[in-house]
């Protein structure tokens, strides 16, 4: 008993189960608001914003803690791994190796979303009558042509990415970096330290979201789009159990395993909607198992920018679904326009707030095929959607680093030994690389 309370997990998952109850059977509290208006202001290393109702206030303060974690440990994560390395020309490697990498698997996503679509067609038969829509004039407004340059200075992690390299690039040929790195060694330390007790308030950010979700939008409002909502929950199960098994599959590292490594983080961005809430242990644990520092800094907070499995192949099954809805018939030429020109709208889809249905309103408006107004019918459910996406994001940038790791030959397979629980005392990991 006293392993199982002082086990994370389990808090998490009695606070999702919490949440739930507290949304569905006593709404109004979980709405109640105690603040007269949002706070929110902008720090580079993060944006931070509390919200007014009860609910949202524990969700949005767990997540705004955790992201004033996440720029730092990106910065100095990536800046020694880089000095450490040594090799520029292996940092510029493993850099286009990932966005080969992140290039090819969500094309891969968006064509897997395409196809589970046009199966199983989640929008016949919808009667759109009998859906509460929405207001999308805030989504339509922002969806203009997409722009690498709005990308870049909307997104603050590719910032901070960028500066990392640079600064990593640059203190590498100086007489400095062992002083650099003397000096950067116990501030990471003394980072993920502070990160460690402030998940040990995720039970109540998870608690929050979910009791927000359940409480505003109620379970009633899952039934007109229920058999979209399956859909995409099945096809990113699909994804995750078929493309990521056999990705990890080809280097003999078990997607089984690695989920049950990661659970605890799965299970907050699970209760708080957010893979952000996530990333900085994740870039722990994928260290911890034997992945790189330099392997890690570089492909973690760049898949958060261009490897969103999970948000690609909702795009993509929205589209196709509102293509049903309103039965309009999409020949090839036409789907393979879609995906061309999602390959390149959904790149943008982590730099911009509402950034899902900006995505899709300017790729409706792109095609011209299917009506914008459309997007209201999903709003209502776009929050349950919402787990699925985040969950798929997290699950493929771990998938994406081991990957990448094991190709360049920065993995300790006897760290993931130890960390998946096939070595039993620490001593026995070697400390050399093994492919």
């Amino acid at each position: 008993m006293k392993k199982l309370f002082t086990n994370l997990t389990f808090w998490v998952l009695t606070a999702i189960t919490l949440g739930v109850l507290l949304g569905h059977y006593y709404p109004s509290v979980a709405l109640q608001p105690i603040l007269e208006k949002p706070i929110k202001f902008n720090l580079w290393i993060s944006e931070f914003e509390i919200k007014t109702t009860f609910s949202e206030f524990l969700s949005s303060l767990f997540i705004s803690i955790v992201k004033l974690f996440i720029n730092p440990i990106i910065f100095v994560t990536i800046t020694l791994g880089i000095i450490s390395m040594g090799d520029l020309k292996k940092v510029g490697k493993v850099g286009a190796k990932a966005l080969l990498y992140f290039e090819v698997v969500t094309t891969i996503a968006l064509i897997v979303g395409v196809l589970v679509a046009n199966i199983i067609r989640p929008g016949d038969g919808v009667m759109t009558e009998a859906i509460q829509g929405g207001d999308i004039s805030k989504y339509t407004k922002s969806a203009v042509a997409f722009s690498w340059w709005k990308f870049f200075w909307d997104n603050v992690t590719l910032q901070v990415l960028v500066v990392a390299i640079v600064s990593g690039i640059v203190i590498s040929g100086r007489s400095i970096r062992h002083k650099v790195v003397e000096f950067l060694t116990p501030v990471s330390k003394t980072i993920f330290w502070g990160l460690h007790k402030v998940m040990l308030l995720a039970p109540i950010g998870a608690f929050g979201g979910m009791a927000f979700t359940i409480s505003k939008y109620g379970i009633k409002t899952l039934l007109p789009l229920a058999k979209l909502m399956l859909t995409v929950y099945v096809t990113m199960a699909l994804f995750v159990f078929v493309v990521l098994y056999l990705v990890l599959r080809y280097y003999k590292v078990s997607i089984f395993k690695f989920l049950h490594y990661i659970r605890e983080e799965l299970l907050i961005v699970l209760g708080t909607s957010s893979s952000e809430a996530g990333l900085p242990s994740l870039m722990e644990k994928l260290e911890r198992m034997g992945c790189s520092k330099s392997v890690v800094g570089l492909v973690v907070p760049a898949g958060y920018s261009f490897n969103l499995d999970g948000t690609t192949i909702y795009l993509s099954m929205a589209v196709i679904f509102l293509a049903q809805v309103f039965n309009v018939h999409l020949d090839l030429g036409q789907i393979l326009t879609i995906i061309g020109i999602l390959m390149i709208t959904s790149k943008g889809a982590a730099g911009v707030t509402g950034s899902g249905f900006i995505v899709l309103a300017s790729t409706l408006s792109a095609i011209k095929v299917i009506p914008v107004e459309g997007l209201a019918l999903l709003l209502g459910v776009d929050r349950f959607m919402s787990e699925a996406r985040a969950i798929t994001n997290f699950i493929g940038n771990g998938v994406a680093t081991i990957w990448i790791a094991n190709n360049e030959k920065e993995f300790n397979r006897h760290k993931m030994g130890y960390a998946f629980g096939h070595v039993e005392r620490f001593e026995d990991i070697k400390t050399d690389n093994l492919d």
